[in-house]
């Protein structure tokens, strides 16, 4: 019987915590599975709700901080220093598993002992709001080469993973180690691309794996100088991946290269589009542009900076009414319905 350390942190959600361990000890089948849950000297009563499900399970274990130590810090002392079951998996409290996740995810594990991670489709759900339909019978599985799934990561430049849906190989945690404490809001990005440096990667089909909690707490961004942030955040995963995986990343320098393009892209792309929506008073154009040119030397070639400049002679006050007329404007919308149903089928 395969067995699993479910760390489980927790800081202010100490009323999310029965409902999360329970979907982890009650609703796996045939696993071994113990629980691990962090409190980070939250100022609540989360400890003593941790506390109280311990004293009802013996099964879930309670560390409780007497400072608050940051998320990375409380994330790697579960993973590294307590988990020493088969699998690991680090679920947030606010978050909760899909019915059978870690009993699809350890058979996956056990038949391929050449994938270090394996992750499937999460769902999100809205704070407050009921949870959505899951399935719960997977359709097969998938095990990529960690080579071409890094690759991947690097050509489109973004995550594909939520977090709560992962389940890695403690071994190989232990091998990459922790989460990076230089990237608080990028380090699960980083950390999946460093786990693919050294294995492969399986992919569970059909069946979700996890519930996703969107709230106004989740470390996301949405603002739009968030999202400048978070485009150098993502600049900062990959350039750290090439770093400590560069003697296990034979093209390195064609990873570097496809990965600072593309976020260069990104950025102009989010400051023409601002012209588009007559967002430019909110959006940050020129820091967008700025950071384009710390990607990419030359940027002024790309599509997306010819694209900028048409919008800017046309000026910000003009563009949103022609719009439909600009080509590229149109040809963007069509993008951007592409992009999103390919990523529907996908989950790659």
């Amino acid at each position: 019987m395969s067995t699993v350390s479910v760390v489980i942190p927790c800081y202010k959600y100490g009323h999310f915590l029965a409902d999360c361990v329970r979907s982890v000890l009650d609703e796996q089948e045939g696993l071994d599975v113990r629980v691990l849950i962090i409190d980070d000297a939250s100022p609540d009563d989360s400890a003593q709700a941790a506390h109280a499900l311990a004293a009802a399970d013996p099964r879930i274990e309670v560390r409780v901080h007497e400072k608050n130590q940051g998320h990375i810090a409380t994330y790697n002392e579960g993973l590294l220093e307590w988990a020493d079951g088969d699998y690991v998996v680090l679920l947030s409290a606010d978050d909760r598993l899909v019915p059978g996740a870690l009993v699809r995810a350890a058979a996956l594990l056990d038949a391929h002992p050449e994938a270090g991670f394996c992750y499937g489709r999460p769902l999100r759900f809205q704070h407050g709001g009921p949870l959505p339909k899951a399935r719960t019978r997977s359709t097969g599985s998938v095990v990529y080469p960690g080579q071409w799934w890094l690759e991947r990561r690097f050509q489109e430049a973004t995550g594909c993973i939520t977090s709560p849906e992962v389940v890695v190989r403690t071994s190989l945690q232990r091998k990459v180690g922790g989460y990076d404490p230089a990237l608080p809001h990028a380090g699960d990005i980083e950390m999946w691309m460093r786990l693919a440096a050294h294995a492969d990667v399986g992919y569970i089909q059909g069946a979700d794996q996890a519930f996703y909690r969107v709230h106004g707490n989740n470390m996301s961004t949405t603002d739009f100088g968030g999202q400048l942030d978070d485009l150098r955040q993502r600049l900062v995963a990959f350039d750290a991946v090439l770093d400590k995986c560069a003697d296990l990343l034979p093209r390195a320098d064609r990873l570097s290269a496809a990965v600072h393009t593309r976020l260069a892209r990104f950025a102009l792309r989010r400051a023409y589009r601002a012209y588009d929506r007559g967002r430019t008073d909110v959006v940050p154009v020129d820091e967008l542009v700025a950071f384009a040119g710390e990607c990419l030397p030359g940027y002024e070639k790309l599509p997306e900076y010819r694209a900028l400049r048409r919008r800017q002679r046309i000026g910000a006050r003009t563009m949103p009414y022609l719009q439909p007329l600009v080509l590229s404007a149109v040809a963007d919308r069509g993008r951007e319905w592409l992009w999103w149903q390919s990523w529907k089928r996908r989950g790659i």
